[in-house]
């Protein structure tokens, strides 16, 4: 049943490289790294993190990416990327701050476990890091527990998992 918060926002696919997605990426990036770096990142350091970051993966047919609107407006992003012939990675979860606690999380993580089973994946896999707190507890909130690394990188601090149901 869908709440009356979550009735103004539509999740659809998009590709990765439309103004609203890469604006949308760009803030994502933002708000990851100003937190890392606990400063504001500077344009070009987005610039330089947005440069060759796989996200051309999130198109068919090895994953999607996600665009969220409430009432019309860009609010949220999200993408899919098949691991292998059972797993789904979701990257780039990104609710705009200004649209926070208005209801787009959920359908937002409908929209990209949905993809997930209609790429074939079985399970979902994600990694975060410990600051980004809203983050882990809207995975935990959807059912995503805490799981062994499944890879690694200098950004990456806690892995979840999630057996899907198609």
């Amino acid at each position: 049943m869908t709440s009356p918060l979550e009735t103004n926002w539509t999740i659809r696919p998009e590709r990765y490289d439309t103004p609203d997605a890469t604006a949308l990426r760009r803030d994502y990036y933002d708000d990851v790294a100003s937190r890392y770096w606990r400063r504001p990142a500077t344009a070009a350091e987005i610039d330089e993190g947005l440069s060759n970051d796989g996200v051309e993966l999130l198109a068919p047919p090895t994953g999607r990416f996600f665009v969220g609107r409430r009432d019309g407006e860009p609010a949220a992003c999200g993408g899919v990327l098949l691991l292998d012939a059972e797993r789904a990675e979701l990257t780039r979860v990104f609710v705009r701050h200004a649209f926070r606690g208005t209801g787009g999380s959920g359908p937002l993580m409908d929209a990209l476990e949905a993809a997930a089973v209609r790429l074939g994946a079985r399970r979902v896999v994600l990694n975060t890091r410990l600051d980004l707190v809203e983050a882990r507890a809207l995975y935990t909130r959807r059912g995503y527990r805490e799981i062994p690394a499944y890879c690694e990188g200098p950004y990456m601090e806690i892995w979840y998992g999630k057996e899907l149901t198609p």
